[in-house]
């Protein structure tokens, strides 16, 4: 496998942490209204404040993009484009749990999402482990808080069947 040349790695750099982000603002735009919607729902006691989400979920967008970079930047990598691809694939049903839950109120959809996310996260991770060990570590603290996000969207969608379907 050959690196690309550094001018090319900053612009990736720049190119994947702008398509992680272009994610994020994605889910952003349904979450507009989320801090209300999230407080009037049942939580449960192990659900974290409305305000810690923006955070955490920042800082995953930034380790997503920089794992996508260590991966893209191994030219040659065997599956170098299933592993890409992958990653795009899940960038967007990340984007989509927003609208499920926080638009269109629809917790099962929105769990059933959480679930396949899960799946496609730890594909990638299998995948990039391949290409790049440390570019698959990167997406571990993202597996863990998908985990617990999914237990936390099954919880709350029991708990609130007047408010999600």
């Amino acid at each position: 496998m050959s690196r690309r040349p550094l001018s090319a790695q900053i612009l990736g750099l720049l190119a994947w942490l702008a398509l992680a982000f272009t994610a994020a603002a994605v889910g952003a735009v349904a979450s507009v209204e989320a801090g209300s919607f999230y407080r009037q729902l049942l939580r449960p006691a192990w659900a974290p404040p409305a305000s810690a989400f923006g955070p955490v979920w920042t800082v995953l967008y930034l380790m997503m993009g920089v794992a996508a970079w260590l991966v893209w930047r191994e030219r040659g990598a065997p599956r170098l484009g299933l592993a890409l691809g992958v990653f795009v694939a899940q960038l967007t049903v990340n984007a989509l749990w927003s609208w499920l839950f926080f638009v269109w109120h629809l917790g099962a959809w929105a769990f059933a999402d959480a679930l396949l996310l899960f799946g496609l996260i730890a594909m990638t991770m299998g995948l990039f482990w391949r290409v790049h060990r440390l570019a698959a570590l990167l997406l571990l603290p993202y597996l863990a808080w998908v985990t617990f996000a999914s237990a936390l969207t099954w919880s709350v969608w029991l708990n609130n069947p007047a408010l999600l379907l």
